[in-house]
């Protein structure tokens, strides 16, 4: 009996597809994102054409990393764990499978305009209007094959890791629909519904959500599911689950102000997004502890197993940035690293750290069972990628670390007449060897997906179709 038609077969095709393709834009993502880092240690790089400038690549880097990458993790997740925690089908396999196609077009639509240089100019909402307008398609597809699933489910509980993806799902959709609200005038032109400080809010307040429901609040969901599975434990505390997402989708909402500090925001704003982010805290370490606690007599399977280290040093390091983010939205402390590469440094402890050993940890625990096999084909090949993950990301944070606070010390030094102690140019001279480490870091994560891929390839090529279809039969119900 083929699994395309079958309701007693879970929708595996759509989560192989998606996770397939998290490891391919995971390469080129991470790859082009060494590349621009190179172009700051040797500009040669940039090769004076305009599609090749830092400026044209970043935005690109950041849309593959953030949107391919981490997007196409959020949804073969998503698609698996809703499945398998509510014991159905997805409720659709064709929107399904028009969400796969439809994401990989928008990611196609990024790599063509942005090095053209078809751009809003919004940080993480760079895509011209046509994309944007598709992306809003798929992601309400989205919407409706998740919610869908759950409405159908066979289990009378809805798993706690559905609450984050659903929260995640619904907030990104508002914010991007309203942070895109434009008016175009051509074909890959448009101009902001807002102005001025107004638009600049309203940005951040996209921003900075962006960064607490796409990039914290869907991998949480991923947090909850693949933590207990892979240790082997229940969640430790479900109450502490449950009061970590209500605590921080009511919070994270407030803090994008503490992006505009020193701006032409009214003061009020800047105020009440550095009190949020501060209180963000609480909810953050919440869910962290709730997860390293899990592993309470498991602890040494660390020893023996890279995939829970994976998962488990994903949030050390989100509990790391968590706590460095409010620390940062301090407006004392924000006037020394604003505009520096500590935010750089920080922005990476979350996604290297966070985002992307969460979701290379989870893959790795799904994409066996996906295809019917025992475990992946290379234990030591992930144990050599969570070296090379773990040493780059360290590698990455330091070295940015070191550069900001020494950039926004030497941009605020005076002489006793007033005028400023450096050049701007002086302070790029030091910057320098932090920006050749920080390469050097990077190089080292992006050389840990060549070996996934390769351990991925091995695992899928040693496949059974017949292993593969029985793998996705859906169990007796209580069973996930």
């Amino acid at each position: 009996m083929s699994t395309a038609i079958s309701p007693t077969a879970y929708n595996y095709k759509v989560v192989r597809q998606f996770a397939i393709m998290t490891v391919v834009w995971g390469i080129l993502g991470m790859g082009l994102g060494v590349f621009i880092a190179s172009q700051l240690v040797w500009p040669e790089l940039n090769f004076g054409l305009p599609w090749t400038t830092f400026g044209r690549l970043r935005p690109l880097h950041t849309n593959l990393v953030i949107f391919a990458f981490g997007g196409c993790a959020l949804f073969a997740t998503s698609y698996y764990v809703v499945q398998r925690t509510c014991q159905t089908r997805l409720i659709s396999d064709s929107l399904a499978a028009f969400t796969f196609w439809g994401w990989q077009a928008v990611i196609v639509g990024a790599i063509v305009t942005l090095p053209l240089g078809y751009t809003t100019t919004k940080e993480y909402a760079e895509l011209e209007w046509p994309i944007a307008i598709l992306l809003a398609i798929v992601w309400v597809t989205y919407a409706v094959v998740f919610f869908g699933t759950i409405v159908k489910r066979k289990t009378k509980h809805i798993y706690v890791g559905n609450w984050f993806y659903g929260a995640f799902i619904l907030v990104t959709a508002m914010l991007h629909i309203v942070n895109h609200a434009s008016l175009p005038v051509s074909l890959f032109k448009s101009y902001s519904a807002y102005a001025g400080a107004t638009d600049a809010m309203i940005q951040w307040w996209y921003g900075h959500n962006a960064v607490g429901f796409f990039l914290t609040t869907g991998f949480l969901g991923m947090m909850y599911y693949f933590v207990p599975k892979q240790a082997e434990r229940p969640i430790y505390s479900y109450r502490l689950s449950i009061v970590h997402f209500w605590a921080l989708i009511t919070l994270y909402i407030w803090a994008g102000p503490h992006h505009l500090h020193y701006t032409a925001l009214p003061d009020w704003a800047q105020s009440l997004g550095m009190a949020m982010s501060i209180i963000l805290l609480a909810p953050s370490w919440g869910g962290m502890i709730n997860g390293m606690m899990t592993l309470s007599g498991a602890w040494h399977k660390l020893r023996t197993d890279p995939i829970l280290r994976f998962l488990v040093v994903s949030l050390a390091f989100y509990g790391m940035s968590t706590f460095e983010g409010p620390m940062m939205a301090i407006k004392t402390v924000n006037s020394l690293s604003h505009y520096t590469d500590w935010t750089i440094g920080h922005v990476h402890a979350g996604a290297l750290g966070w985002v992307a050993m969460i979701s290379i940890g989870a893959l790795y625990h799904m994409i066996p069972k996906l295809f019917g096999r025992a475990q992946m084909h290379s234990v030591g090949l992930i144990n050599t990628h969570f070296w090379l993950a773990t040493i780059g990301t360290v590698l990455y944070i330091a070295s940015m670390w070191v550069n900001g606070i020494t950039q926004g010390l030497m941009w605020r030094a005076i002489n006793d007449d007033g005028t400023l102690t450096y050049s701007f140019v002086e302070a790029l001279q030091a910057s320098h060897p932090g920006f050749i480490v920080r390469a050097i870091g990077g190089a080292f994560f992006a050389s840990g997906m060549l070996f996934m891929a390769y351990n991925v390839w091995r695992t899928v090529r040693a496949s059974d179709p017949a292993e593969a279809e029985a793998a996705a039969k859906i169990a007796v119900v209580g069973a996930h």
